[in-house]
């Protein structure tokens, strides 16, 4: 295999890996955007893949079990939701409970399901566009939940920025108060988002049992859905940026496997959790002063990384509202 190929293959396999953190990280923007915090994610991923799997392998049918983890992480959001708005309870604590709740529940519930082969994904280039060079090979010689996560992305930003409903999402985010005097219904839509952002999270967790990380074990995604969360804080709640984390977490994991085999002496156990430490270090570069880490950057370039680097979270996020 020649250096390029190699190169191609490389590429290809990060952002096939990273589009699973891709689906939770949107579905995480959608919830927080509208003030919900749904700490959940790392628990919630691992319930999902498991239901997700599970219910492929016991029906054959991948539509299925995609199904069936969408709904176990809209079910797990919606909790979330309801003790925060009818309930009147910490989002951030209710979150927490419920991440060590469905993280053990996994284990216990998964436990005939370890270690088996089941259904996965398949792979499905598209004609005529694979062809292109270099692009083809990388964008378009993947599978189904690859192409899905792009129009996810793209989808997501146009709802919140170039929609009416858009405009209510980051309404209720920001200003719930202004929002409600508007006429909309703050907690009706904290609700929804909640849910939809939640499905998403489910998404994403049958997406690495049925088609990156085929199979189910106990913690099969362990630490995916804190990465999921801090991928949204680098993404300042964007979601071309939120991607844009999920890919480079996906470059990191990729460069751990990738240097393995070139410095054996290294314990795998450092390469594997090297790329937890990296996520951490490009947090606490991004929570900077963006002006004082761009010094050395061309002016040019600034406005443009400074935009990337810089990202405040919805005035709103975690506080309860109450209409009346």
């Amino acid at each position: 295999m020649s250096e390029n190929s190699l190169l191609l293959d490389t590429i290809r396999s990060v952002l096939a890996a990273s589009a699973p953190l891709i689906f939770a990280g949107i579905g995480e923007t959608l919830s927080e955007r509208a003030g919900v915090i749904n700490l959940s994610l790392d628990g919630s991923i691992l319930l999902s893949a498991m239901a997700g799997f599970a219910v492929a392998y016991l029906s054959g049918s991948l539509t299925l079990g995609f199904g069936a983890a969408m709904l176990v992480g809209a079910l797990v959001a919606w909790l979330i939701a309801y003790a925060s708005i009818a309930l009147r309870l910490d989002q951030v604590a209710v979150g927490f409970v419920l991440t060590l709740l469905c993280a053990d529940l996994s284990s216990f519930v998964g436990q005939p399901f370890v270690r088996i082969p089941g259904p996965s994904v398949p792979h499905m280039p598209i004609p005529g566009l694979v062809d292109i060079p270099i692009l083809g090979p990388i964008l378009f010689d993947q599978d189904l939940v690859f192409y899905l996560s792009l129009l996810t992305v793209v989808g997501a930003w146009l709802w919140m920025n170039k929609t009416q409903a858009g405009l209510k999402l980051r309404a209720i985010g920001e200003r719930p108060e202004a929002a409600f005097a508007r006429g909309i219904n703050v907690n009706r839509l904290r609700y929804l988002y909640a849910i939809v952002g939640g499905a998403l999270v489910g998404f994403s967790g049958a997406a690495y049992s049925l088609s990156v990380k085929l199979g189910w074990s106990h913690r099969h995604t362990g630490g995916l859905g804190w990465i999921a969360l801090a991928i949204v804080i680098f993404g300042g709640w964007s979601p071309f940026r939120v991607a844009l984390g999920a890919y480079l977490f996906g470059l990191f994991k990729s460069l751990g496997s990738i240097l393995q085999p070139a410095w054996p002496q290294v314990p795998t156990q450092v390469l594997q959790a090297a790329p937890f430490a990296m996520m951490i270090v490009v947090l606490v570069l991004v929570s900077g002063d963006p002006d004082r880490l761009l010094y050395y950057v061309p002016r040019r370039v600034r406005p443009l990384l400074r935009g990337i680097l810089r990202g405040a979270p919805p005035a709103g996020l975690g506080q309860r509202f109450e209409q009346g």
